[in-house]
């Protein structure tokens, strides 16, 4: 009874946790962008004092989660989260089936989309095979079917989008086609794997997508202009990386310990639902699939640690793991985005200036001429125009 008395407010502690971060709306939904933009350097963001604010914030919350974890308010915490989720959690794989469903049905309905709100096609037939992944997911015999629909959704794509931009939704991709097979599996032994591949999916999904804030903060400027009460009152600097590594952070506590995994499935779970209002009913489509995902997240029971339990349950691993892991993705991020454009982008290739933003948000992806912003050597901001 102690323990529940002391666990309700450790849980109250990621609901006050979530509203201080930012709602999380994809940018590329909603403002214009240029993929092929060269990102801000890396040491930008390692100078930047609201970065490592935030992340000593988070790490302070994420070390006493886990030094509570360990004792009897922590599995009483545990405890009561299995208590409560324990009826969806018997039907988790009809929820997460029914929410896949859904979500291309919802895909299906917008029209005129690859898998997410920003990678348009003019192809009817891809809404329709969206359709048609729906129907295949509530038979086991046909879900490995609509696995491989996924997947060929998102390599059909690549006529059409860069890589690098795909990227953004490859993981997400894999771990929904990786659930529906092993889901059908009729080997227990690679079944029970099945919700552990959602969590790694969406976790990395999260990590690198974050990554967008710290290589391309004005990518993000007309949405705080225009909805300037996301910001919680911070200054618009000091708004964006802050939101950085909150979904970068929340993205790693999926993959940590139960307790910590579980409150940052829920800190996310509200985020997300934060940003429909604003966002409207875009955001609500675009996030379907990973908000039900991050559901059955924080209501998964499972207390063993699969992938290196022995560091994971180390306090100290928790600073050390996420610098590695931080590490690891913005040295993929930077290093990948230099091998497709070059170490100057898109300068290179057409001879302008370079700019994050075309000039109309209607036609982000190509319109005929595009306004290019860059800082000059003395740091002002200039504007020129390429037409391709």
């Amino acid at each position: 009874m102690i323990c529940h008395r002391i666990s309700r407010p450790l849980l109250a502690a990621a609901c006050v946790l979530a509203p201080t971060l930012p709602a999380q709306a994809h940018v590329k939904w909603f403002a214009p962008y240029i993929v092929g933009a060269p990102p801000r350097p890396v040491g930008a963001t390692l100078t930047d004092v609201w970065f490592w604010t935030a992340l000593a914030l988070v790490l302070a919350f994420f070390l006493a989660t886990r030094a509570i974890e360990v004792t009897r308010v922590g599995q009483g915490t545990l405890t009561m989260l299995d208590r409560v989720s324990a009826a969806l959690w018997r039907r988790a794989d009809d929820f997460m089936r029914a929410t896949i469903g859904a979500f291309f049905v919802a895909i299906f309905a917008v029209g005129g989309v690859y898998l997410t709100p920003d990678l348009t096609t003019r192809s009817e037939l891809v809404s329709w095979a969206q359709l048609l992944i729906a129907a295949l997911i509530f038979s086991r015999r046909t879900q490995p079917l609509a696995a491989a629909g996924i997947i060929a959704l998102w390599v059909l794509a690549l006529r059409d989008y860069d890589l690098f931009h795909l990227l953004d939704y490859l993981a997400l991709g894999v771990s929904a086609a990786a659930y529906l097979v092993l889901e059908a599996s009729a080997d227990e032994g690679w079944r029970r794997h099945r919700f552990e591949a959602l969590r790694w999916g969406v976790s990395v999904a999260l990590m690198w997508s974050a990554l967008e804030k710290f290589a391309y903060p004005d990518w993000f400027y007309p949405l705080v202009e225009a909805k300037p009460f996301l910001t919680f009152g911070l200054p618009r600097d000091a708004f964006i990386p802050t939101a950085g590594v909150a979904e970068f952070t929340m993205g790693f506590g999926l993959i940590w310990t139960p307790l910590i995994r579980r409150l940052s499935a829920i800190a996310l779970f509200v985020i997300f639902n934060a940003a429909v209002y604003p966002f409207g009913r875009i955001d609500l489509v675009g996030h379907a699939l990973i908000m039900g995902m991050i559901v059955i997240i924080a209501a998964d029971p499972e207390r063993h640690v699969h992938f290196l339990p022995a560091i994971r349950q180390k306090l100290a691993a928790v600073p050390a793991a996420l610098a590695v892991v931080l590490m690891v993705f913005a040295t993929g991020y930077w290093g990948l985005h230099r091998s497709i454009y070059g170490p100057e982008g898109l300068i290179g290739q057409l001879g302008g200036e370079m700019a994050t933003h075309s000039h109309d948000p209607e036609h982000p992806h190509g319109p005929q001429t595009r306004v290019w912003l860059a800082p000059d050597q003395a740091g002002a901001t200039h504007t020129g125009a390429v037409q391709r």
